[in-house]
């Protein structure tokens, strides 16, 4: 049985959540208290329904403690994303996400009982950062506060050297998860393994190594 996925709150975050899970084949129920919100994606998605999500009766009428994943997306009013929250763990939903405006609109989700909590405007602010930082930064994911991934397009510091050479583990903490070359992925390369010009590397490590690599490596 395919995954169900309901999202709540249908602002560009939410609309774009939807619209992904759905092209990639999912069911997915989308809920928002604006009528014409819920017309535009009603074509988009599996289920549409408009529904106050801070009422406890109503979200229990649409079985929502059935699906696999519930992704709260709610905009500017914190309140409501924490009522959600808390009505959407006390009704039973396994999994619940909260897209979090702020640091501590996170902690208090979290505190509630929210499985993850991202943050679109740090996380995208974040990226933009790294970018800037290096033109060869193309993209950066936060795994938790102290880890992330980093995809680094090689520099000339690193075309025509192996692994071995390179010895990224050693000097900077880092390890190298990957390296693409084109559309071939190389999981878990070897030291033998010779950077292109081009290559991607995915590497994972601490941020603070990954911060020394990045400026070691920027153009």
């Amino acid at each position: 049985m395919k995954r169900q996925f309901a999202v709540i709150g249908m602002g560009r975050f939410g609309s774009s959540v939807a619209k992904t899970l759905s092209d990639f084949g999912y069911e997915v129920l989308a809920i928002d208290s604006s009528e014409q919100r819920t017309q535009e994606i009603s074509n988009i998605v599996t289920h549409v329904v408009q529904a106050d999500s801070t009422d406890e009766e109503a979200l229990r009428a649409l079985g929502l403690r059935n699906f696999d994943v519930v992704i709260v997306a709610i905009g500017q009013d914190i309140q409501s994303s924490i009522l959600t929250t808390i009505i959407l763990k006390e009704i039973g939903v396994p999994k619940v996400v909260v897209k979090a405006q702020n640091e501590l609109h996170g902690k208090v989700v979290k505190k509630i009982g929210a499985d993850k909590v991202i943050f679109p405007e740090r996380d995208m602010g974040q990226r933009v950062a790294h970018h800037l930082i290096s033109s060869n930064i193309i993209d950066y994911i936060e795994l938790s506060d102290d880890y992330s991934i980093i995809e680094v397009q090689a520099a000339k510091g690193l075309a025509g050297k192996n692994l071995r050479q390179l010895d990224i583990r050693a000097k900077y903490g880092c390890n190298v998860m990957a390296i693409k070359t084109g559309t071939q992925m190389n999981i878990a390369p070897n030291a033998e393994d010779l950077i292109k010009e081009n290559d991607v590397l995915v590497i994972v490590g601490k941020n603070e190594d990954l911060k020394h690599f990045e400026k070691t490596f920027a153009e």
